[in-house]
């Protein structure tokens, strides 16, 4: 769909893109087809699209997949959408706010199976309500493929050296993965910043595969008390990990230096420095 395209609909329907709601359109067919290679979606299998727009991903989605649940909030788009899409067997648009709405619920639009992939244009300020819902709480999408901003994708694909909460969190449910770039000429209105093309596998035991490995590491685990641990971690982030621990935790420092160092860990490393299994490391250290 061309800009000229995009332009006379909204004119015809009387819809003003929504800054506050991210309201950004795709209007590059190649992202689009790229979007839905990454998905790897299966003809007997079930999608569900946050944000649909103006249902230009929505169009490739019903191509490829026998179940599509289009989640839109905006009643103006809701109305177009319905509109658009009387035909299609395999669609079902649905008036919610996504992040009200529990996975449990979403599911159960889904006949045959409750295997499903999540398959978005995400507006930016979702972003990462969007992945905690998704990857942290049942039942969970085998597969994300969502359009973020190119920032928030590399944040969350960091490696140990430039490890943030945020990147911590999803790679300790899933393995992400940026499968291309899309600058920001690709989108109407056209956003300030460009995005990327993020896909992650969420991992079926909730915990990442090289961890099941390692039962020792899993002994006493607590997923709760684990977070605890993280976010103390980072609760100061330009502060080296065993000050914040060990106010966090109101331990000695000098027990947090013996963690460290049972660890393998530089006394004086910070939390953007340790990989996941770091952390499961110190918990067995500290917390059990």
């Amino acid at each position: 769909m061309t800009i000229n395209e995009i332009k006379y609909l909204l004119n015809q329907y009387g819809i003003r893109p929504s800054k506050a709601k991210g309201q950004n359109f795709l209007i590059n067919q190649n992202v689009l087809q790229k979007i839905v290679a990454a998905a790897q979606l299966k003809k007997e299998g079930n999608v569900l699209e946050i944000g649909p727009g103006l249902g230009i991903l929505t169009e490739e989605l019903i191509k490829y997949s026998q179940n599509v649940l289009a989640v839109e909030l905006d009643k103006r788009l809701l109305f177009f959408l319905k509109q658009k899409f009387k035909a299609p067997k395999n669609l079902e648009i649905l008036e919610a706010d996504i992040l009200k709405i529990k996975n449990a619920d979403l599911v159960k639009n889904f006949v045959d199976s409750k295997d499903y992939k999540v398959v978005a244009n995400l507006p930016y300020n979702i972003t990462k309500p969007i992945l905690r819902k998704f990857l942290s709480y049942q039942p969970k999408p085998s597969v994300l493929v969502i359009l973020v901003q190119k920032e928030v994708a590399e944040k969350i694909c960091a490696k140990p050296g430039e490890m943030s909460l945020l990147s911590l969190t999803v790679q300790f449910y899933g393995q992400p993965e940026i499968i291309g770039y899309v600058g920001k000429q690709n989108f109407y209105p056209q956003p300030k910043v460009d995005s990327a093309i993020l896909r992650i596998k969420s991992y079926p035991q909730n915990l990442p595969p090289d961890l099941v490995k390692k039962p020792a590491l899993l002994a006493g685990f607590e997923e709760k008390k684990f977070w605890q641990l993280v976010k103390l971690g980072y609760s100061s982030p330009r502060k080296q990990l065993h000050n914040n621990l060990a106010a966090g935790l109101k331990i000695p420092n000098s027990e947090i230096k013996i963690a460290l160092k049972t660890a393998k860990l530089n006394e004086k490393i910070r939390a953007e420095e340790l990989a996941l299994t770091d952390w499961f490391i110190l918990y067995q250290q500290l917390m059990v």
